[in-house]
């Protein structure tokens, strides 16, 4: 476009020609909006931007610097490094904005990008996105390592890696791929895209890949990689950047080119004539006038929407929607200013522009500021008053000037913005072809027109950037900039060019080797196994080359070393082995001279022992295979003879025979037997030298069985047992012995133990007491176990049982103690025979025998004691094995009778009255105390007892009643007196003894009725002394006289009987009833019932049948419902009624009658109509009618059907439905012609 002048330093920026569509598959973002850094990617239209950025957009977009990638048309002025809005409004406020149809064409759809680019090109601007990328950084709480951009050719692979920390997780976190906003790479995997993912356990750190493979170039563009676990999120995001390939155009295949893509993969099948396309030059647009996207949609329709944004690349459509809605309020009229400042300005660098405003009141006070920062007049900053106008005059404008700039008047202000566009930059002097050779510093120079400018390089079209590691480094010396190469090589082989902002030039550099010649060639080595080996040449140049052996790449390790110092070039081995062995080859890299030598290695023969100890001997069990193999060495391999006794051992097939490899001798023995024992020779040679050694071989054999144990002690579950050692040990120390019991009727023997008896003693445990046993050995040796010993003679373990237990003082006289105590807890096999009672006098150690011969009670009285004497009394029970351990008394025992109070001690079932039944036995034991015998007296209700009826016997510790057969007359309160000397002691027992009831007195029929008959009667005379608890009646037909029991148990004197025969004439007895049973006899009624004919006819109430009749009523009514087009919608309600009423449904009152649009169900009462894929025209009112014969009912609802394309495509975008129902709300209302 032709730059301004200074005459046209007030004109705003000129239309810059609208980009035409590019390709839908290859468009990432679209929009108008500028970027601020020249993209990498292949745009249509000027690229604008300061830095390089990696977003791929399409539109106008001038840039300061030529990109990298193929562009169409002119480069205008750079936009504002420092803005994020644009408009007539600094306010950071959008709804202050100006609609964008007050800028000028050309400068409205590029400035407004800037402010709502958040829709219109899908993305934040780099700025914001630099922003956001710096808090994710910091606030990064998964990503250890983040996926980095990268750029790769058409055709190659290129991996991206994410690495996430798993120390706080508790299971694998979920990662996602995406490419651009939505696009999830999971579903896309295949033979173009490969995602990978694996744990390293010792780091705990999970690793993430995404592997692009054979890439196109539509994959370029902006991919994300989100992390997430439980409530914790992280998301980095990264631009991939697809280069055409610099080869030549491969020959096209007709066959190939019609193969089927992607056997075996998701898209096999599909033809693929790709392999027939060409490629074409992109041919530079022709400018065209810029359109402003803005005023085509305010002024179209809203059915038009989707088509003007695929037009003009437009893919935010929810962005698009909010903008325009903004757009279409009302301006409020400035009331400061009559005319504001232009949207924007441009000038060149140097040039001077003009800024006018107009006021409405020439009286305000107005203020120029800059970037929020007032300006002040300078010779820079002009200031000038023309009536209501206000002008400002920048001179000499610089880079740093392109900003923003606003005024203010009163409360109110008018922003614009500046652009300073800088002049090209020419190349005057071009680059020049260049040759060097391979390691020369190679340095291509060009001149550009300004000095320190802005000059890029590139390697066969590819830009260089130089850095701290690479080979390539620039220079720039005022106008002069020099690209140096270090140590050129072949690679370097390529076109360099340089491109300035008004130019370019390129120019080939060749790099080619430096002939190359042997100073000193390789040679033939023959060394000694463990010498050096070293291999030398030199040739004529200082380069790289690669040894190898037999063919093989020779690696560098602590064995072999490669060396290389100048022009010479080393290969040492320092301790040669027989692997070093082989014909080795040394290559110079890039020449195709090599230089070969050989290498032998001669070793003595050896022999290897070290695996059979010190003294050299093999031990063998008898009637083993014995197979002896003796690893020898040697360069040639020796030849080994084995002899033993001076008599050579040939190989063959004989009992003893050898067996010779190249790396080792074998000695074979099939059966080995005690004979063989002896040292056996080996004895090697070669042409290097000889060998000899000497090897013992020992056969053993199990040892002899022990002979039988002996038992020495007996204990009550264990026995001490001896034995000696066998005869033979089998040639093999005895290293212990195995020992095993058996019960003596049993044929099962257990072994004893599990860790070899050492000592030739051993105690048995844990037998039972009174079973008789037998023991038997096993010795043991380093070849096995011997067969066992004949068993031991039999014995059985007996022990002596515990203490007695309780011993306690039973009475104390003038002159004996009586003592008692209970049996011991642990008798034993061996049973108790009796017990022994010692004592022995206070302040002695004399223990006396009490009784002379065992006693079997667990009580005796210790006689001829002296008065006032103290003793110690113990106890011991005695069987078989022995006396026990004595049980003593615990303290001294005073030889003295002493006075005890009398006690009665009545059992807790006497407290309360005693009851017996006549017949029964009483027999009742009554405890008491007191010391001397106590005196006792029985009496019955206070006369004394008739012992010809009642037995009283009387002991020194209870007394006894005993009656044989009670009677009634036994019945009484029995009092018993204790009486010792002047202490007397009383208690008494209540003793009744029951017998059966009598009969009741009299039973007489009080009424007769119907079937039911009134009986009453009187209680029996004698109740049996005790309380009567029921009565029970008996029935019986006169005729039969059979008695049936009608009521048991029943307490009242009364009693209705019912349920009788009709027509029968019925007697009724009664009998009483206490704790002993029913009474003896029963008393009858004296009259009879007779149960009369003619009574009254039951008659069955008559029920009529239940309505159940209903007619119909909606139990669940039809709702308003929103639909939308193409989507199936379904209108539900549920209805009740008995007969089942029929279901009409009607739209707008018109019924609806086999229309395949429509399906109706009715289910349980539930019915429903399904309208598929619904369009605008099948809204409106939906009526479902039930009829039956009891009446009508009918239920009415809305169904709105919402969309269309437009509807439909927003949805799809992610544009919530009530933001799109909003939308088109406002926008029927503001113009509801047009909707």
């Amino acid at each position: 476009m032709p730059e301004p002048t200074k005459k046209e330093e007030n004109e705003v920026l000129a239309p810059a020609p609208a980009p035409p569509p590019e390709e839908p598959n290859k468009e990432k973002e679209a929009g108008t909006a500028p970027a601020k850094e020249p993209s990498k990617e292949k745009e249509a239209g000027p690229a604008p931007a300061k830095e390089p950025s990696k977003e791929k957009e399409a539109g106008p977009a001038p840039a300061k610097e030529p990109s990298k990638e193929k562009e169409a048309g002119p480069a205008p002025a750079k936009e504002p490094n420092k803005e994020k809005e644009a408009g007539t409004s600094p306010g950071k406020d959008e709804e202050d904005a100006s609609p964008p149809g007050a800028l000028p064409p050309g400068l409205g759809s590029r400035a407004l990008e800037r402010k709502d680019s958040e829709w219109s090109i899908g993305e934040p601007p780099a700025g914001e996105e630099q922003d956001k990328q710096n808090a994710n950084s910091q606030l990064s709480t998964l990503f250890v390592e983040k996926p980095q951009g990268g750029a790769v050719k058409v055709g190659e692979n290129i991996t991206f890696i994410a690495k996430v920390k798993a120390e706080d997780l508790l299971r694998k976190p979920t990662v996602k791929w995406f490419k651009g906003k939505w696009m999830d790479l999971a579903s896309k995997a295949g033979k173009h895209l490969q995602l990978k993912e694996t744990f390293e356990r010792h780091s705990r750190v999970y690793t993430f890949e995404m592997q692009i493979i054979k890439a196109k170039e539509n994959y370029a563009g902006n991919y994300r990689c989100e992390v997430t676990y439980k409530d914790k999120f992280d998301s980095c995001s990264f631009d991939l950047e697809v280069h055409e390939s610099t080869g030549t155009t491969p020959n096209i295949d007709i066959r190939s080119a019609f193969k089927r893509s992607g056997e075996g993969q998701d898209d096999a099948g599909e033809l693929d004539f790709s392999g027939l396309l060409k490629r074409r030059e992109v041919k530079p647009q022709e400018e065209q006038p810029e359109v402003d996207v803005w005023e085509l949609l305010k002024n179209a329709k809203p059915s038009e929407y989707e088509k003007i944004a695929f037009q003009y690349g437009i893919t935010d459509l929810r962005g698009m929607l909010r903008r325009l809605k903004r757009m279409r309020r009302v301006e409020k009229k400035s009331a400061a200013f009559a005319r504001i400042l232009d949207p924007a300005y441009q000038v060149d660098k140097g040039g001077r522009v003009r800024f006018v405003v107009e006021l409405a009141d020439p009286k305000l006070e107005v203020k120029w500021y800059k970037n929020g920062q007032e300006i002040r007049p300078s010779t820079k900053y002009i200031f000038e008053h023309k009536g209501c106008e206000r002008i400002m005059f920048i001179n000499n404008c610089v880079l740093t000037d392109d900003s923003e700039y606003y005024v203010t008047a009163g409360d109110e202000k008018c922003s614009t913005e500046l652009f300073v566009r800088e002049p090209p930059v020419m190349v005057t002097k071009q680059l020049e072809d260049t040759k060097a050779y391979c390691g020369e510093r190679v340095e291509l120079e060009c001149e550009v027109s300004e000095d320190d400018a802005n000059v890029k390089w590139f390697k066969n079209g590819e830009e260089i950037v130089p850095g701290p590691k690479s080979r390539y480094h620039i220079r720039v010396e005022g106008k002069k900039h020099i690209l140096v190469i270090d140590g050129a090589t072949k690679a370097d082989t390529a076109e360099y060019s340089v491109m300035t902002t008004g130019g370019q030039s390129s120019a080939k550099l060749s790099v080619d080797l430096k002939p190359l010649k042997i100073l000193t060639p390789l040679t033939d080595q023959t060394v000694n196994l463990g010498k050096e080996i070293c291999l030398k040449c030199e040739v004529s140049e200082n380069i790289t080359g690669k040894w190898t052996k037999n063919g093989l790449p020779v690696q560098e390790t602590d064995h072999l070393k490669i060396v290389h110092k100048g022009r010479i070039h080393k290969l040492v081995i320092a301790n040669a082995l027989v692997e070093d062995e082989g014909d080795y080859v040394f290559t110079p890299d890039a020449y195709s001279v090599t230089l070969p030598a050989k290498v032998h290695v001669i070793d003595p023969p050896k022999i290897n022992l070290d695996g059979l100890g010190a003294d050299n001997t093999v031990t063998v069990i008898a009637g083993n295979k014995l197979r002896l193999e003796i690893p020898i060495s040697g360069e040639p391999p020796p030849k080994a003879i084995w002899s033993r006794a001076d008599k050579a051992i040939m190989e063959g097939s004989g009992r003893i025979r050898a067996e010779n490899y190249p790396d080792s001798t074998t000695l074979v023995i099939d059966i080995a037997e005690k004979d063989d024992s002896g040292v056996y020779h080996i004895n090697l040679k070669n042409e290097a030298g000889e060998a000899h050694a000497s090897i013992n071989i020992k056969v053993v054999d199990i040892p002899d069985p022990p002979v039988a144990p002996n038992v020495t002690d007996v204990g009550d579950d264990w026995c001490i047992m001896t034995w000696e050692p066998p005869l033979y040990d089998g040639g093999s120390p005895i290293l212990g012995y195995f020992i095993e019991r058996k019960k003596k009727q049993s044929s099962r023997w257990m072994r004893l133990n599990f860790d070899l008896c050492k000592e030739t003693t051993f105690e048995p445990k844990k037998m039972i007491e009174g079973v008789a046993y037998e023991v038997r050995i096993f010795a043991v040796n380093a070849v096995g176990i011997s067969k066992p010993s004949m068993p031991s003679k039999p014995f059985v373990p007996l022990a002596v049982t515990s203490p007695p237990t309780l011993l306690t003082v039973d009475s104390v006289t003038d002159t004996t103690v009586t003592m008692k105590w209970r049996p011991p807890d642990q008798i034993g096999a061996a049973g108790l025979d009796g017990y022994v009672l010692e004592y022995c006098f206070e302040g002695t150690d004399d223990w006396i025998v009490a009784n002379t011969e065992l006693i079997e009670k667990t009580k005796f009285t210790i006689t001829g004691l002296p008065t006032d004497s103290r003793i110690f009394v113990r106890v011991k029970a005695v069987n078989a094995a022995g006396a026990s351990e004595p049980k003593y008394y615990s303290q001294p025992i005073l030889v003295k009778e002493i006075i005890e109070p009398p006690k009665i001690r009545i059992p807790r079932h006497l407290k309360q009255t005693y009851i017996r039944r006549v017949g029964e036995a009483i027999n009742l034991v009554i405890p008491f105390q007191g010391k001397p015998r106590p005196e006792l007296i029985w009496t019955k209700d206070g006369a004394p007892i008739d012992k010809n009826q009642i037995n009283i016997r009387n002991s020194e510790t209870d007394t006894i009643i005993f009656i044989r057969k009670a009677e009634r007359s036994h019945s009484g309160k029995y009092d018993l007196q204790v009486k010792v000397e002047k202490f007397v002691e009383t208690a008494s027992i209540d003793i009744r003894v029951i017998d059966r009831p009598g009969p009741p007195q009299l039973v007489k029929i009080d009424d007769v009725w119907g079937e039911n008959v009134a009986l009453s009667w009187t209680p029996p005379r004698d109740n049996g002394n005790t309380a009567i608890t029921g009565y029970t009646i008996q029935k019986a037909d006169k005729k039969s006289m059979e008695w049936f029991t009608v009521i048991e148990h029943y307490h009242r004197t009364n009693a209705t009987i019912t349920e009788l025969v009709i027509g029968n004439e019925y007697y009724f007895r009664v009998f009483a009833e206490n704790m002993c049973g029913l009474s003896e006899d029963a008393t009858m009624t004296k009259e009879s019932a007779v149960i009369a004919k003619d009574g009254k006819i039951y008659k069955n109430p008559v029920y009529e049948d239940f309505d159940f009749s209903e007619a119909p009523m909606f139990t669940q009514p039809l709702v308003n419902t929103y639909a939308v087009a193409g989507y199936n919608a379904t209108l539900n309600c549920s209805v009740r009624g008995n007969p089942k009423p029929k279901i009409t449904w009607m739209k707008n009152k018109v019924a609806i009658i086999d229309d395949p649009r429509y399906r109706m169900f009715s289910n349980q009462g539930v019915c429903t109509l399904e309208i598929r894929k619904p369009s605008p025209y099948d809204g409106g009112t939906y009526c479902c009618k039930a009829v039956n014969d009891l009446g009508t009912v009918e239920i009415e609802c809305k169904l709105e059907v919402k969309g269309g394309l437009s509807f439909c495509r927003l949805l799809l975008q992610g544009v919530p439905p009530n933001i799109i129902d909003s939308y088109l709300r406002d926008l029927h209302s503001s113009s509801p012609e047009e909707y």
